[in-house]
């Protein structure tokens, strides 16, 4: 604290990850755009791996900074606290367009779709299969980071490990049933706009899935680390609450897109 004086907020150091970040942002549309036009895919490992590192050593930074130097006091808590809930707004506002998308057409369909829902020519996904399936685990992924939650309240650090690990699996085996049904699909991205919405809406949910998965996982380590308590343990909280918000999303999701829109 004496770097900074004694005062309760953190005035960050000078830090490289940003900008290789912002680089590996670049890289990482760039490659997508070379891969999609040449197939070629070794901008995009490139950049997914400066990526990865820029994230292991970024949060390596944060970790550091709230767990053995103190400087995360109650006001920067606070702080980070109202960060992340308007992080959260602006991903829901990012899904409502989504949804918007998806019932301008499927309310009223236009004459290029056969005027029906799906358009003609599309068969849809049975919602009572590999969807419901999918809805179960993510209600169980829910109670489970819960549990979690309050393990680390209790400071039973054993429960909290277990729970916040099966957590993760879960999330791991709707990423893999997703691919599996991604694979199957009777119908692509390209076919009209039912194929549009359906393969962005579930593939942005997928991806926060995955962002979800990894926040937890470092989350897990963290925990293993000893690195929270039960007064002081942000990180998670954070996690958790990104992983409601996935859960809340895809029922949303199930519910208009799977099953009454399908």
């Amino acid at each position: 604290m004496k770097k900074h004086g004694y005062h309760a907020y953190h005035l960050v150091d000078v830090s490289p990850w940003p900008l290789t970040g912002s680089i590996s942002a670049m890289l990482l549309t760039t490659g997508l755009i070379k891969w999609f036009h040449q197939f070629n895919m070794d901008l995009l490992i490139l950049a997914l791996i400066t990526t990865l590192l820029t994230m292991i050593q970024w949060w390596r930074d944060v970790t550091r900074e709230a767990t053995y130097q103190g400087l995360h006091t109650m006001k920067v808590v606070n702080g980070l606290r109202w960060g992340m809930i308007l992080f959260i707004t602006s991903e829901v506002l990012f899904f409502f367009s989504f949804f918007w998308a998806f019932f301008h057409s499927s309310l009223s369909p236009a004459v290029e779709l056969g005027t029906c829902w799906p358009p003609v020519g599309i068969q849809a996904f049975n919602p009572f299969q590999i969807p419901l399936l999918n809805t179960a685990i993510l209600l169980a992924s829910g109670a489970t980071v819960t549990w979690a939650h309050h393990s680390i309240l209790n400071s039973d650090l054993t429960q909290a490990i277990q729970s916040l690990a099966l957590t993760v699996s879960l999330g791991m085996y709707f990423t893999a049933l997703q691919a599996l049904e991604y694979y199957e699909a009777p119908f692509t991205i390209a076919d009209s706009v039912y194929g549009a919405t359906f393969f962005v809406a579930t593939g942005f949910h997928g991806l926060h899935v995955i962002i979800g998965s990894m926040f937890l996982l470092v989350t897990l380590y963290r925990l293993y680390m000893c690195h929270f308590s039960a007064s002081h343990h942000f990180g998670f909280e954070a996690a958790a609450w990104y992983w409601h918000f996935v859960d809340v999303v895809w029922l949303f999701l199930y519910i208009s897109i799977y099953w009454w829109g399908g």
